[in-house]
């Protein structure tokens, strides 16, 4: 599994293009890049803002080395939560929540969404902030949409770039992001970023690279639009009994706890499952167990992976000593 959260490119070196490997691509790249200005003037980036922002563009090749690379060996559940949710990460994660507790509340119940996991992602997308990627989004996009691989998708997501160049939310110098796009301190893609981002101060910019409130609103924002509930949690984790057929675990498959209870479910302390009227869907991620609600399912849209998604509620759970 890659864990892009935990890499951080600081700076980078344009080579000349000849150090790329073969790419599918049969243009030039300078002749690509005439046909990408004419599709963005198409969809009403002014010429102003292309002038600026491809001015000099050339392809970076260490994004295709980083595109390319498999990884040697993919980390347990149990190494990955160890290695994303660790002890520092939680008591930063709590004084964050502290620090910012006036503000996360006020955005939490605008949004519907429990401070806890605004701060959770925020967490461990960047690392609070810390560490957003170094790499120029427009060249990292534009290297990708060349390459031919995933062409039709980065094309997308360097159109939507633009567009936010042309919005003036951020100038192109400033906008850094992961060798893959993701920016920010919530590290959204360009796309996620002109359908969530939140200008909260009201002054005609959405800044998730600088301003907390706007990263913070942004990401309950982005929950609440795509179905959060704000009176659940997100799961727990819990303990089946000997001879469990571990053929009912699987997300799209959703009983009522009661059911879930009568089939010998228990808290991981051994206690009875909340008899609350929810439904819950089962996971097995490595040797751990858990049932996970819509909420869970929530968090899935924005990463879709069990390891991430129990990351964000194993750590939103630590910022309640849970």
């Amino acid at each position: 599994m890659k864990l892009r959260h935990l890499v951080l490119i600081a700076s980078l070196i344009l080579l000349p293009f000849t150090a790329f490997p073969a790419a599918a691509n049969t243009q030039d790249f300078a002749t690509w890049l005439v046909g990408l200005r004419q599709d963005a003037l198409a969809q009403g980036v002014r010429p102003v803002t292309l002038d600026r922002a491809l001015a000099g563009l050339q392809p970076i090749p260490r994004v295709i080395e980083l595109d390319q690379r498999q990884p040697e060996k993919t980390l347990s559940f149990e190494d990955y939560l160890q290695r994303v949710v660790t002890p520092a990460r939680v008591a930063t994660a709590q004084q964050r929540l502290a620090d910012n507790r006036p503000l996360l509340e006020e955005i939490g119940k605008r949004y519907g969404v429990q401070p806890r996991f605004i701060v959770a992602l925020w967490g461990i997308e960047s690392d609070f902030g810390r560490l957003t990627g170094g790499f120029p989004v427009v060249g990292a996009l534009a290297t990708l949409a060349y390459d031919g691989r995933r062409s039709a998708f980065f094309r997308g997501e360097l159109i939507a770039a633009l567009k936010i160049l042309d919005h003036g939310d951020i100038a192109p110098e400033a906008m850094l992001g992961s060798w893959a796009g993701a920016m920010g301190q919530s590290q959204f893609m360009p796309s996620s970023f002109l359908s969530y981002a939140v200008d909260w101060r009201g002054d005609g910019k959405r800044d998730i690279w600088n301003r907390r409130e706007d990263v913070f609103a942004s990401i309950a924002n982005y929950l609440s639009r795509v179905g959060w509930h704000a009176d659940e949690t997100w799961g727990r984790a819990v303990k089946l009994a000997p001879g469990f057929d571990r053929s009912l675990a699987g997300i799209e498959t959703r009983k009522p706890l009661s059911e879930w209870r009568r089939l010998g479910v228990r808290r991981a302390d051994g206690g009875e499952l909340p008899q609350r009227d929810l439904s819950a869907s089962l996971i097995l991620p490595g040797d751990s167990a858990y049932l996970v609600y819509d909420n869970f399912k929530t968090i899935l849209k924005w990463n879709n992976s069990l390891y991430f998604g129990s990351a964000v509620g194993y750590l939103a759970d630590g910022l309640e000593g849970r």
